[in-house]
């Protein structure tokens, strides 16, 4: 945690203080409305992207001089820039700022953040209040960029450059994985609603005593930070509880227990400085707002005050340690060794300053080394002091470097990779031997001959399980796939497994009655592969019941998960709240339910007619939950549940039906009335009637309702379907 920059429950991930809110929340156009808009030259929607769709990452990314690039990142440290002095002469540390804030963006609860994309480069990232002045350590990074060009994304020079400022000052680095391919264009990410930043006076997000949580899927306490408030909840520094409370929470839903919380933290800060020279109206506005003229920089100020060290970025100034460029064990050290006293910042911010502090435990001068200046702590710091549990681990960490070394290295590393998904992802020769269990890990797997396939989708047919269930146990297991950490999916078969089993969505009777029979029949394949596999025979077997022929051409060769190799509490955030394709909500939320639907249908990295034709497909299988509150044959518009067709399609756009709400549903469930005799026909959510109301979803569901649209629809549906299944199947795309 920079100061440049036990969980308390947020309820519905869905939850708002302001009723029905949109997904997006404040969007950069809110946020900056003078901003040039680049919609309209995008092609048929697709993301721009200079490099081509032939360009493969990956495999430029093997091809560079790593220990050469390596070699001039170390230079790059110590070779200081008059338009912007290192810190005592080293870069290092804000670099290590740079790295962490563009993965300390990433949240459990939905996978979205992180440094897998290089968002830091775009709004509102890029002009966030806790990303101060890393504008500058970009175009620091700018001729290295240049000079390897293609073959080192943006994203993954972010890290590697953190990396190598932690072992240019002696400190320990446990790895490095490569792999993270840029995009050219901001990502649609929830940041919250509020319509301030946190340097104007925005309130915290969890106020205990007016019952305010933490919103999920959110991590941040405040808009346009990372983690927490140096200063104290909502910026005040006497709330010692309240501060780690903060603590505890964000970084909980950024994936951190309190021993890494307490590691990062005094790690972090065991390098550099905090900037608050000058009050913050001295220097100018944040990149995305300032005029054209100034090329992108931000928070511009006197470059004359800059050559003095007078800069400010979060308010604070100070250096924790006395040896602010050189790992080691200072930051424990001052921090047990002295009281501390609240002071202001020239800037006026709240920090902590040790009580009458030795020569030798003051830090030099940020720009004149023959000058000695007090160090300092935020009352994040203090809070690993103050709070027992972190309290403890602190001692720890004061009294054995060598523990501190570790868990540092440790604690950073799973940081800067956390959302790159399964270890198969990563790249380069510093990629760690040991497997660990945030990474998900699953054992290889076995590719079985073509005759078993066939032989156990003959045997699963004649099982007596229905297409229904078949094609459910499928979907529970493939559809917690999430592309924006790479988490979930069908390979390890953890939908066997607790959390999942037990997820009320999974259906878990149903659920463990159809694993029990696959696990029955399967011989030689694994349970990954079964349950895919049977999904598939099932809507084979459906499609032939409609008279087509159809091949549902699935990977194979997933392996099997352990309950050993499966983190349960990280699993818990990937249960759905909602899930329309399965026709499930477990309550009404403040966000419409057709909205959550296209939030998974993004997370599932789906087109719009893909979605449309999976929601219509598997209602047309029967596929819906058995857990809504509505009934199991909500949405499932055809008299004919178990064939694949386009019957949805067609009786949703059937104009002899018309809707009305189900008053106790609160506009959740509606029944179709027979126009002429008023008799009940279907029964439907919002979920399925979004396909008929929405003008855009309805164009498409034309093309799927309309006479020769049905092979098209089931085209759609088998794509979709097979993308969704091997959709993490990174083992076969990343083989060598």
């Amino acid at each position: 945690m920079d100061a440049e920059t036990g969980s308390i429950s947020g309820g519905c991930p869905f939850n708002s203080e302001s009723g029905t809110r949109s997904l997006l929340g404040r969007t950069n156009r809110d946020w900056w409305p003078d901003s040039l808009n680049l919609e309209i030259l995008k092609e048929g929607g697709k993301s721009p992207d200079p490099l081509g769709e032939d360009f493969d990452y990956v495999e430029a990314f093997n091809t560079i001089d790593y220990n050469a690039l390596k070699a001039d990142l170390t230079a790059l440290m110590t070779d200081s820039q008059p338009w912007w002095p290192a810190d005592y002469g080293h870069y290092g540390p804000f670099f290590i700022r740079m790295a962490w804030h563009a993965a300390g963006t990433y949240r459990t609860g939905d996978g979205r953040g992180g440094s897998s994309s290089g968002q830091q480069r775009f709004a509102p990232l890029n002009s966030w209040p806790d990303n101060g002045n890393l504008d500058k350590a970009r175009r620091l990074l700018w001729p290295i960029k240049q000079k390897y060009g293609k073959n080192i994304s943006w994203a993954d020079l972010f890290i590697l450059t953190g990396n190598v400022a932690i072992e240019s000052m002696g400190g320990p680095v446990f790895g490095f994985g490569g792999g993270r391919a840029d995009v050219f264009e901001p990502e649609t990410v929830y940041w919250g609603s509020e319509e301030q930043w946190v340097d104007e006076g925005v309130e915290t997000r969890i106020i205990p005593d007016e019952g305010k949580a933490l919103e999920n899927p959110l991590a941040a306490i405040q808009m346009g930070l990372i983690y927490v408030n140096p200063e104290g909840p909502g910026g005040n520094p006497h709330d010692a509880e309240g501060m780690a409370r903060d603590m505890k929470e964000t970084f909980a839903r950024m994936a951190m227990n309190d021993e890494e919380t307490v590691a990062l933290t005094a790690g972090g800060h065991a390098f550099g400085k905090a900037h608050g020279a000058k009050p913050s109206d001295t220097f100018g506005k944040a990149p995305e707002g300032e005029n054209l003229h100034t090329m992108g920089f931000g928070w511009l100020t006197d470059p004359e005050e800059i050559g003095k060290g007078h800069i400010t970025t979060s308010g604070i100034e100070g250096a924790w340690t006395n040896n602010p460029t050189q790992w080691g064990g200072d930051y424990f050290r001052l921090l047990f060794k002295y009281d501390y006293e609240l002071v202001q910042s020239p800037a006026g911010a709240n920090q902590w300053q040790p009580i009458n502090p030795d020569p030798e435990d003051m830090a030099p001068d940020a720009r004149d080394p023959s000058k000695k200046v007090p160090t300092m702590m935020t009352t994040a710091d203090m809070a690993l002091k103050r709070d027992p549990d972190y309290r403890k681990i602190s001692e720890r960490f004061r009294d054995d470097q060598a523990a501190l070394d570790d868990a540092f290295a440790r604690a950073w590393f799973k940081l800067t990779h956390r959302d790159m998904g399964p270890k198969v992802r990563y790249q380069g020769p510093e990629v760690p031997a040991e497997d660990l269990i945030w990474q998900d890990p699953v054992p290889a797997g076995s590719t079985p001959s073509d005759s078993d396939v066939s032989s156990f989708k003959s045997a699963v047919l004649d099982s007596g399980l229905t297409v229904s269930e078949l094609v459910k146990a499928a979907w529970a297991s493939a559809s917690t796939y999430r592309n924006s950490d790479h988490r979930g999916g069908a390979n390890g078969a953890r939908v066997r497994l607790a959390p999942q089993k037990d997820w009320e969505v999974n259906d878990p009777a149903e659920l463990g009655k159809v694993l029990s029979k696959l696990d029955e029949l399967r011989g030689n394949l694994s349970m990954a592969d079964a349950i895919v596999l049977a999904g598939a025979a099932a809507i084979e077997k459906a499609a032939s019941d409609g008279g087509h022929s159809v091949k549902v051409d699935v990977t194979t060769g997933r392996g099997d998960a352990s309950q050993e190799q499966t983190d349960v509490e990280s699993f818990e955030p990937l249960e759905p709240f909602a899930d329309g394709f399965r026709n499930y909500l477990r309550t009404k939320a403040s966000v419409k339910t057709e909205d959550m639907l296209i939030d998974r249908a993004h997370l599932l990295g789906l087109s719009i007619p893909e979605m449309t034709a999976l929601v219509g497909g598997m209602r047309a299988l029967g596929a819906v939950s058995e857990h809504a509150d509505h009934g199991s044959k909500i949405g499932v518009l055809t008299d004919r549940p178990g064939t694949l067709s386009n019957d949805f399609f067609v009786n949703l756009l059937e104009m002899g039906v018309v809707w009305e709400v189900v008053d106790e549903s609160g506009d959740e469930e509606f029944i179709g009335r027979d126009r002429s005799s008023g008799e009940e026909k279907w029964r439907a959510t919002r979920t399925d009637l979004v396909f008929g109301s929405n003008s855009q979803l309805r164009a498409i569901s034309e093309v799927f309702a309309e006479n020769g649209g049905e092979n098209r629809f089931l085209d759609t549906f088998i794509r979709a379907w097979t993308k969704v299944m091997d959709a993490d199947r990174f083992d076969v795309r990343y083989a060598k």
